[in-house]
């Protein structure tokens, strides 16, 4: 298990002084970064391998969301590997020990030579220590598409929605999802799913449906095929 403390920035909260969901994303992401640099299986192992981890899903559940100055720890641990995929869990403490949101992931490590998945290389199954997997509802990792889903118009992918990967970063996916919800609406639950990446200059015509307390947004190219499928559960 790999884990860090921080405090909750203002940059990280939104007009209530919570951390917004997508810096509770950025946390998540940068613990596992963090992790694999600390295990010398990072961002320059694998550009030397020509690889990438690629997010397959999220499924995120938040308990409460910290205000402005909480000090929280984050952690991170990969559960399994299978083939070419692994599978890794995250979480938000308090400092008091609450449980603040948790999370499950799906990844797939991507050959960037011939652009299709690989195996894990035994040096990354050496380096990580697998540990039990959270106990969470089972949960399909692909999202269906209801009927009856609505156009929102269109928008161009921007340069700061791309990461170190020359495509746009999974939290940018969820942020993109979060515009088609009302204002104070706070979101419980969230499942992704990622099925293309977008890159730089590609329009993203996006098409939402919501049933009672659940919004699904597509985010698809210009034919209606997803680049990710977001589904975001809550109240206002």
């Amino acid at each position: 298990m790999y884990r860090f403390e921080s405090r909750i920035r203002y940059s990280e909260v939104d007009s209530q002084g919570k951390i917004t969901l997508g810096s509770v994303l950025d946390y998540f992401q940068d613990c596992s970064s963090f992790h694999s640099e600390d295990l010398g299986v990072g961002i320059s192992y694998l550009a030397k391998n020509q690889a990438a981890w690629v997010l397959s899903s999220w499924r995120i559940e938040v308990s409460r969301y910290p205000s402005y100055g909480e000090h929280v720890a984050v952690s991170t641990w990969p559960y399994g590997f299978h083939g070419f995929m692994g599978y890794r869990n995250f979480t938000m403490e308090s400092q008091a020990g609450e449980r603040l949101a948790y999370a499950d992931s799906i990844w797939v490590l991507l050959d960037l030579r011939k652009g299709r998945p690989m195996r894990i290389l035994p040096e990354m199954e050496e380096a990580y220590q697998i540990s039990p997997g959270l106990a969470m509802e089972p949960a399909p990792r692909k999202l269906p598409l209801p009927e009856g889903m609505e156009c929102q118009g269109m928008f161009p992918v921007s340069k700061y929605h791309i990461d170190t990967n020359q495509h746009v970063n999974n939290g940018k996916y969820v942020s993109m999802a979060q515009e088609y919800l009302p204002m104070g609406f706070e979101v419980q639950k969230m499942r992704a799913e990622y099925r293309k990446a977008a890159v730089y200059g590609d329009m993203v015509y996006p098409r939402a449906l919501w049933e009672g307390n659940k919004i699904t947004v597509n985010l698809a190219d210009g034919e209606g095929k997803p680049y990710a499928i977001i589904e975001l559960e809550g109240y206002r």
